[in-house]
This record gives C-alpha cells, sequence and structure tokens, in this order.
C-alpha cells in the first residue's frame, strides 16, 4: 500500500493511526448495531416473583426492559393525568398507530393496567434510567441522573432535556403472569 499524499510506502504510524479509526468505529457502532440491528430474539419473563410495588430489569437485545408491577395508586395517578400538558403527546407503543395518544391504557396491555413495560433508556441521549426518585415526597418514576429528565410511572416524560415518551417493547401475555418480549 502507498501512501499517495507524497508516494512514500506507508509508516508504522499510517498503520496504527488506521487501526485504531477501524477500532474507534467498531466501538461506537458496536451498540448502535446491538439496538438497531440483527434479529430481536423474544425473551419469556416470569411475573409472579414481582410484588406489587415492585420492578425487575431484564435484558432483552441489549436493551433494559422495565417491568413495574403498579400499584393501584399507581394506576389512578398516571391515568388522570391530561395527555394535553404532556411533553410527548404519542403512546410509543409499537402495536398502536403512531398517532396514539400517550394514555395510561396506550401504555400497558388491555385487562393488564398493573404491568407496565418499557424500555429503560432515557430518550435524551440513551442514559439507563434509575427508579424510585422522591422529590418533595411525591414519586415521580423513573430519574435519569446525568440529565436529570424525569417520567412518571406510566413512562412518560415529565421534564428535563428528554422530549419523548419511554418506548413500549413488543410484547404480549401468554399466561396469567408470564409474558414474551419480541416477537414470536
Amino acid at each position: 500500500m502507498k501512501n499517495t499524499v507524497d508516494n512514500e510506502p506507508p509508516t508504522r504510524r499510517d498503520f496504527i493511526s488506521t487501526c485504531g479509526l477501524a477500532a474507534a468505529g467498531a466501538i461506537f457502532s458496536g451498540p448502535l448495531f446491538a439496538r438497531t440491528g440483527g434479529s430481536r430474539q423474544p425473551i419469556i419473563v416470569d411475573l409472579a416473583p414481582i410484588a406489587v410495588g415492585q420492578e425487575a430489569t431484564v435484558a432483552w437485545n441489549a436493551l433494559p426492559i422495565i417491568i413495574r408491577h403498579r400499584t393501584q395508586n399507581e394506576i389512578d395517578r398516571a391515568r388522570k393525568v391530561s395527555v394535553e400538558h404532556l411533553v410527548d403527546r404519542f403512546a410509543r407503543n409499537p402495536d398502536l398507530a403512531e398517532s396514539a395518544p400517550a394514555t395510561d391504557d396506550n401504555r400497558t396491555r388491555p385487562g393488564h393496567p398493573q404491568w407496565l413495560v418499557l424500555v429503560g433508556i432515557c430518550t435524551h441521549l440513551g442514559c439507563r434510567l434509575t427508579n424510585d426518585i422522591v422529590t418533595a415526597g411525591e414519586d415521580i418514576g423513573w430519574f435519569c441522573p446525568c440529565h436529570a429528565a424525569r417520567f412518571d410511572r406510566a413512562g412518560r416524560v415529565l421534564s428535563g432535556p428528554a422530549y419523548t415518551n419511554l418506548s413500549v417493547p413488543p410484547y404480549k401475555f401468554i399466561a396469567a403472569s408470564r409474558i414474551v418480549i419480541g416477537t414470536i
């Protein structure tokens, strides 16, 4: 291989620079392909161990999936929120039309309002969320520790730099206490 700029043979420095750029490209594109490319293998999750008011996080195709067993109070509060006052008014649910409103019913499965299943990645810059943030005695939902985005117990953005709701992954109930995340 010849150096086309000055017609000199490549140096060790040229080789190291080229390898460094290739490695950086592989490292930074890896998460992109993990999230968007390839097959999305389904997983089955047993909900029985998740008590009311608790949640579990499972991995599905390199994404943290939050599964929350909501209390009746959390459900009631989420249902009282007016869609018109939300930062993002869309459900972000793959089973519904893109224009479906972000009501609590559109963020859960029919007949299972106590179960909330969300992708646990902040929609601002992709940071992993933390839960159970209490501000002024009120349980908010999820919080991005990097940039202070806040999401309610329906996964809808409340404040901060995020401007879209948390996504609902494709999932369905296959038994009263079992779901499959992904498509079969």
